[in-house]
């Protein structure tokens, strides 16, 4: 009996034991730290601020959610009163309350004592504990954190939002706050908190902050440094998925979005083609622009800088190895482009579907958006489920532009090299143009949950050295080549008979 009572005692005084006794779990070194220093601002009335900065799927979320039983357990003989914030109810807030209910169901000293009340709030004995949404449309003003104010996904809370109705919750009581979350911007809540944590941290020393990365997650769980190996082969480790969900680190929310060492791995050194090559696959990517009454199909260069052109690129799809999850991901190779300007789509339809037929191509890639819509569908009248219609939207383009910079950072979109055949010079133009565009693109990371990105060549950009307009057709060409990577990929080859046993056989003398 007594070596019970000492050890709900060990338990109710630490929240390691508790977690590792009453849930049968073993927290990381990194989240004991973390759980560690809470506690002791909650039950001191230390009210400091926190901020915890995981890579996805490290244990963020567990870890509040074991923090905040314990608390619950801790505080229930006294009114005390805690609030999570989620950036939206559906899902985050539901997940939250999910994996909230799944640890005190779970725990030895709580599952038969915790209470549910209007769907949101959780209770043991006299401690509380409310989850609510940070949504921008939300109305939360007038609750209460008298013990512990706890943001999730900070980096997607408008500060507005938190200066307005969040952080008054812990006014009254100078609660304990915490804000989690992974990287993003230099621009976002999580980061303004972190660089005033971090200065407070500088002046007396107490640690406040914790910004993790994959490689100190990988030393004390191996497996997860594989998962990110995997992700760095598919993704490239540049891009700004890998960079700030596992690397955690900070994006510029705006600037330019191919930086010389992204314009170097879109270089290649295989040469243009005029004609397919036997055994090869190829693909085709069509930005479609507006048209003229008079345009035709010659010249498209000499006005290529008055306005939008109808862009199309042609590539070599490359297929290696299958990766680990047995997908095979083609590297696009390009190999020939195209620019009309003002071109009658009636013109247009007849030129694509002859080069659709002379190339062979498996899938055309093309914009149905506005204008594009009508050529569209005649084209799918004509060339079948090869075509693969994109409707441009602002949630659309941004998913387009992150499906882009994974094919350029992991290395699988190369462009031709220029030729010294005079044949080639007009194929030489467009691949110089191609890259103007690409050294004018811009990006603009919008704040929210959706992590949306806008991009791309902005208005009345003009050249300094020519003085002309840029345009961005030749690159939202290229771009719409990633949507190809939705697609089922496999090698080709000749058609072979299996010969199963029949299992009728089995049957028979039945």
């Amino acid at each position: 009996m007594r070596k019970l009572e000492a050890l709900l005692q060990l338990v109710a005084r630490d929240v390691v034991p508790f977690v590792r006794c009453a849930s049968g779990l073993h927290l990381r070194r990194y989240q004991e730290d973390v759980a560690q220093a809470v506690v002791r601002s909650v039950t001191l009335g230390l009210g400091h601020t926190f901020v915890v900065i995981f890579p996805r799927q490290s244990g963020k979320n567990e870890l509040q959610a074991q923090l905040q039983a314990y608390l619950l357990m801790l505080f229930s003989g006294q009114r005390a009163e805690m609030v999570q914030v989620c950036p939206t109810w559906k899902p985050q807030a539901d997940n939250a309350m999910a994996r909230l209910e799944a640890v005190l169901n779970g725990n030895l000293l709580l599952r038969r004592r915790w209470e549910k009340h209007h769907g949101h709030v959780y209770q043991v004995g006299k401690a509380r504990l409310t989850f609510l949404s940070g949504s921008p449309t939300s109305n939360i003003v007038g609750a209460t954190a008298s013990l512990l104010l706890s943001i999730d996904e900070a980096q997607e809370i408008q500060t507005e939002k938190f200066d307005k109705e969040i952080a008054p919750m812990a006014a009254s009581t100078h609660a304990t706050r915490v804000l989690w979350g992974t990287a993003w911007t230099a621009n976002t809540l999580l980061a303004r908190e972190e660089a005033a944590a971090l200065s407070l941290q500088r002046q007396d020393g107490i640690r406040r902050v914790w910004r993790l990365d994959c490689q100190a997650v990988a030393r004390e769980v191996p497996a997860y440094g594989a998962f990110v190996a995997e992700q760095v082969g598919r993704l490239g480790r540049n891009h700004p998925m890998v960079r700030t969900q596992y690397f955690s680190e900070d994006l510029d929310a705006a600037g330019g979005l191919f930086s010389p060492q992204r314009l170097a791995l879109i270089r290649g050194s295989h040469p243009s083609q005029q004609a397919p090559q036997a055994g090869c696959i190829y693909v085709m990517a069509l930005d479609v622009a507006g048209e003229d009454e008079g345009g035709g199909l010659g010249e498209p260069l000499r006005k290529a800088g008055q306005r939008d052109a109808t862009a199309l690129t042609i590539a070599r799809a490359d297929l290696a190895s299958p990766d680990a999850q047995g997908c095979q991901r083609p590297t696009y190779r390009i190999v020939h482009r195209y620019l009309w300007v003002g071109v009658k789509h009636s013109g247009l339809f007849g030129e694509i579907t002859r080069l659709a037929a002379h190339w062979g191509a498996r899938y055309l890639v093309c914009d149905a958006t506005g204008v594009g819509a009508g050529l569209t569908s005649f084209l799918a009248q004509a060339l079948g489920p090869r075509v693969l219609p994109f409707v441009f939207n602002r949630a659309t383009k941004s998913d387009l532009g992150w499906a882009f910079l994974a094919l350029v950072d992991s290395g699988r979109l190369k462009d031709h090299a220029p030729a010294a055949a005079p044949c080639s010079a007009e194929l030489n133009e467009l691949h110089a143009l191609f890259f103007n565009q690409l050294a004018h693109c811009h990006y603009e990371i919008q704040p929210g949950p959706e992590k949306r990105i806008r991009w791309g060549v902005p208005d009345g950009t003009r050249n300094q050295e020519t003085g002309q307009l840029v345009h961005d057709d030749l690159v939202i060409s290229a771009a719409l080549l990633g949507v190809l990577d939705r697609q089922a990929w496999s090698l080709p080859g000749a058609a072979a008979i299996i010969h199963a046993p029949d299992p009728l056989d089995d049957m028979k003398g039945y």
